[in-house]
């Protein structure tokens, strides 16, 4: 539940000094977790000021000049899916199966939904499923990465533009918006739409129509928009980097996706379904040892199910597990047979350790960059485009 001074929070008030959104507060085993969300008078239990912290049921809180009282939310009811999967989704978890509930339950009900979680949780997957499971399943599903579009042609990419709008516009191009007509937009990081694009985004969502950039006509649309981020709204509203409006018309639902590291009892189900992916069909332990399995529920994974399958991937094509260390280590074991290459001419032996050293390093990077290729480069400090050609001549594969 959240507690602020803005329609929408579970607890709203009108004392002026709380934030519109002022914290959050979660059951979970050890107690009430207590969030702020970058309110700007802080949240306090006696002297201590809270950024995030788990409290005992009867914790006093100061907000502002508001005291509120934290009781114990046992006896709470939670809808978990009856099955581990749900489309491309896939886990066992309590935290997952109750994501899988709120997914089939809201599919079908056409109103805008935000996605909350970390970059690598699978937030397209989730909006795919959304998708697949609703009444537009038969239309088109279109993806626009917020994140990735340069300020300069967001306006373009969302609504199209006519021929001649602008320099370099010598087709008509249509946008987004009519691309997902009958069926839904997914607009991932939608928390790096900047503010200056913000109003048109609102417009177009309240109106249910745009004009393309250069256009003089308005195109009526139906859509149903789905939206991602790995910011906290909440925290950017408070701050003014986020109209409050857009969030209220984004986050008509919301669903919180978990992190791997909080739900690692899925692991050895996700390890085996990304071995199948990569065509191995005999049991685990003959790819990843129990030992190595066992590993894997102890690290925190900070690129999430991205890093997981790229792991995955990275133990197919070099015969052994990865480092997942962060100190840079690696864990690699000398290959058998190391040295047979020792009777070979020199160019081709060379050529023999170099293509060896190249895999194992390309796809430790790759796994601790969570697949992401412009991350990855920044780490090996190389040319973007150069790792590309050296992943695609190993058979590695990252995004973005």
């Amino acid at each position: 539940m959240t507690v602020g001074t803005a329609v929408g929070n579970t607890v709203v008030l009108t004392d002026p000094t709380v934030s519109r959104f002022h914290l959050e507060l979660a059951r979970t085993d050890g107690g009430v977790e207590i969030t702020d969300l970058e309110s700007t008078n802080g949240t306090f239990a006696g002297a201590v000021r809270l950024s995030r912290a788990v409290v005992p049921p009867e914790t006093q809180l100061s907000l502002g000049r508001t005291v509120l009282r934290v009781f114990d939310g046992a006896g709470t009811t939670v809808e978990l899916h009856e099955s581990d999967r749900v489309g491309d989704l896939l886990g066992a978890s309590p935290s997952m199966r109750r994501l899988m509930a709120q997914v089939t339950r809201v599919a079908s009900v056409p109103v805008p939904v935000l996605l909350i979680g970390e970059s690598g949780t699978g937030k397209e997957l989730v909006a795919r499923a959304l998708h697949e499971h609703s009444p537009r399943k038969a239309g088109p599903l279109v993806v626009v990465d917020s994140g990735a579009l340069a300020p300069g042609v967001v306006m373009s990419e969302l609504f199209g533009h006519e021929r001649g709008s602008f320099t370099g516009a010598d087709r008509q191009h249509l946008g987004a918006f009519e691309r997902a007509d009958g069926g839904t937009l997914f607009l991932d990081e939608i928390g790096e739409l900047p503010a200056e694009l913000q109003p048109q985004l609102l417009g177009a969502l309240e109106r249910r129509q745009f004009r393309r950039v250069g256009g003089q006509a308005d195109i009526n649309v139906d859509v149903r928009v789905i939206a991602a981020t790995n910011r906290d709204l909440r925290a950017e509203v408070n701050s003014g980097r986020f109209r409050l409006d857009l969030y209220h018309r984004l986050a008509v639902v919301e669903m919180r996706l978990p992190p791997l590291r909080e739900r690692v009892e899925d692991i050895p189900l996700l390890v085996r379904h990304f071995l199948t992916e990569c065509g191995h069909e005999g049991p685990t332990e003959t790819v990843i040892s129990p030992a190595d399995l066992a590993t894997l529920a102890t690290y925190r994974w900070p690129g999430n199910i991205r890093e997981l399958r790229n792991w995955v991937e990275a133990t197919v094509a070099m015969g052994e597990s990865p480092a997942l260390s962060d100190d840079g280590a690696s864990s690699a074991r000398a290959d058998a047979g190391d040295d047979a290459h020792l009777g070979l001419a020199y160019k081709d032996a060379r050529n023999v350790v170099l293509g060896r050293f190249e895999q194992k390093y390309l796809a430790r990077l790759i796994a601790k960059a969570g697949g992401n290729v412009s991350e990855a480069a920044r780490r090996a400090k190389m040319d973007r485009s150069y790792l590309i050609k050296l992943l695609q001549r190993h058979g590695l594969r990252g995004e973005g």
